[in-house]
């Protein structure tokens, strides 16, 4: 039972996969159902399994067909439409009034159809899920001979065995033909295998033959590039022996120039710690100098505090001023005005014009003060540009040249590595020829000899190129490039630079004043701030 509940899942989904869509059904019981909408015409016994089956049905006058009706086959003793096996869409008729259109028929195919031999009956569902219309009950199962009823006579029966006993014979000439053709063709199959082997092998050896063929016209290229190439090896020899006694010379003379440049290179080494020693007692006469500018500054920024004090006093005594003149404007203006007696107003003019004299000799007096605080500003910020000045020139002196002597110390040390490199690969190609020399002294590459200017005027350009062509072009000590090195951000420009693109590099440097020709550099910012402060007092 769980093997056919299995099976008919299957077939299920099988449809469904063909349909694309899963039909309508319900959990109405049978009682609720009305079989007699729909009537199944020609309903036979049984269908033999492996073909389809046309299942003709008519709809009567009180259904009206829809568009998810469907049409089920059902195993007989199903209680709801859930229970279906397979099912297909029934056609929605074109016009209901028709005879014509009452008559449908739907096709199920042989492999959704039941394989077992139990009862089954076509049932009618519309798209409410509703059973609608059943068949009879039938199987899937083959034809029997019980079911066929034959009426024949005696002379009937004598021929239909005569001719059962000849068809017989034949059937066993016929088995006994099938069985040696059957044979012949395994012998022939047999043959053919060999056969096709045998081209295979033939095909193969064909291939390797081609292969070996070509192998053989490249090999034959080859060694004919060999002799040719044993030919400039020849050559060669003859060169390198040659050349191998200059590099000889050419060893020596560089082994003279590297002790040379090792000397050259300890005497930089010293010069070079010295200017360090150098460089770090500058270093602390600019920290000390750097100390007695901050010094300097602090009591610049005192007198900038007196000088706004006492221009703050100044601004006082100018109000003050101003009061007393217009108290005797007021006075003068009093006096026109009345007639009194002039002994009464005299006391009080004279202490007014004490007064204002007073006023304008406190006046003078700080504006003097004024005036000399300011020239001691102006000569103290005029040494504090001095002494940055020629601090930032010995720096600048100083860094350029530590960084022309890193450079060529470096320079030197590029050329010491390859000398000693070029050295070491003379030493290398000198012993190899050697070798090369012991090895082939008893061989006849030298039966025929030639001329050594001979080979060297012939031959165009050694095969594997002379290493050693430009080992008599190294110069004694490079030629170093001169530099240019901004005194106040060090940045470092070629001795070929353009004047004015140079000039114009320190002139971002450099602030000038709009009152007078005072120079100021960018670290002086806070000087400049106060030199322009002290122009608008």
């Amino acid at each position: 039972m769980a093997y056919q509940r299995r099976w008919r899942k299957t077939n299920r989904t099988l449809t469904m996969e063909e349909t694309g869509e899963e039909p309508p059904t319900s959990a109405v019981l049978l009682d609720h159902c009305h079989f007699s909408q729909i009537i199944f015409n020609s309903v036979e016994k049984f269908y033999i399994p492996g073909g389809d089956i046309t299942c003709h049905y008519t709809l009567t006058q009180h259904f009206i067909p829809r568009r998810k009706d469907w049409v089920g086959i059902f195993r007989v003793g199903w209680k709801t439409t859930r229970e279906y096996y397979t099912f297909m869409w029934a056609a929605l008729p074109a016009d209901l009034h028709s005879k014509s259109s009452l008559q449908q028929q739907v096709q199920f195919k042989a492999y959704y159809l039941p394989k077992d031999d139990e009862y089954y009956q076509f049932c009618y569902v519309d798209q409410d899920g509703v059973v609608r219309g059943a068949s009879v009950p039938f199987q899937f199962r083959p034809e029997s001979e019980e079911d066929i009823l034959v009426v024949t006579t005696q002379g009937e029966v004598e021929e239909i065995e005569q001719l059962n006993k000849e068809l017989r014979q034949q059937n066993q000439e016929l088995k006994d033909n099938c069985l040696s053709l059957q044979k012949q063709n395994s012998d022939m199959h047999a043959e053919l295998q060999k056969v096709q082997d045998l081209q295979e092998k033939l095909e193969s050896l064909t291939d390797i033959n081609k292969k070996l063929e070509q192998k053989v016209s490249v090999l034959n290229e080859e060694n004919e590039g060999l002799k040719v190439q044993k030919g400039c090896w020849e050559t060669e020899l003859l060169q390198l022996k040659v050349q191998n006694q200059n590099v000889s010379s050419e060893n020596e003379k560089m082994g003279i120039r590297l002790r040379a440049t090792l000397d050259h290179l300890d005497k930089l080494e010293a010069q070079i710690s010295v200017r360090e020693k150098e460089m770090e007692k500058l270093t602390q006469g600019d920290r000390d100098k750097i100390e007695q500018l901050e010094r300097l500054k602090k009591e610049n920024e005192q007198l900038l505090l007196s000088l706004t004090k006492q221009r703050e006093h100044q601004q006082k005594l100018e109000h003050t001023v101003e009061d007393m003149k217009q108290k005797d404007t007021t006075a003068n203006r009093k006096q026109q005005e009345f007639t009194g007696p002039r002994d009464k107003k005299a006391p009080v003019e004279k202490q007014l014009v004490q007064e204002v004299e007073r006023l304008k000799s406190k006046v003078e007096a700080g504006r003097a003060c004024f005036i000399e605080k300011y020239k001691e500003c102006q000569r103290l910020h005029k040494q504090i540009r001095q002494l940055k000045a020629a601090v930032l020139n010995q720096i600048s002196d100083l860094m350029k040249r530590l960084d022309e002597s890193k450079f060529f110390y470096q320079e030197l040390q590029k050329e010491k590595t390859r000398v000693e490199g070029e050295k070491d690969l003379l030493q290398k190609e000198n012993e190899r020829l050697l070798c090369y020399v012991c090895n082939d002294s008893g061989s006849n590459l030298l039966s025929n000899p030639i001329p050594v200017q001979e080979a060297l005027e012939e031959n165009t350009g050694l095969v594997f190129g002379n290493p050693y062509a430009a080992a008599q072009d190294i110069q004694y000590i490079p030629i170093l490039p001169s530099i240019k090195k901004c005194p106040i951000c060090h940045g470092v420009f070629p001795d070929d630079v353009e004047e004015n693109v140079f000039e114009q590099h320190l002139q971002t440097h450099i602030l000038d004043c709009p009152f007078c020709d005072e120079v100021f550099s960018e670290a002086e910012r806070q000087v400049y701030d106060d030199h322009v402060f002290c122009h608008s007092l």
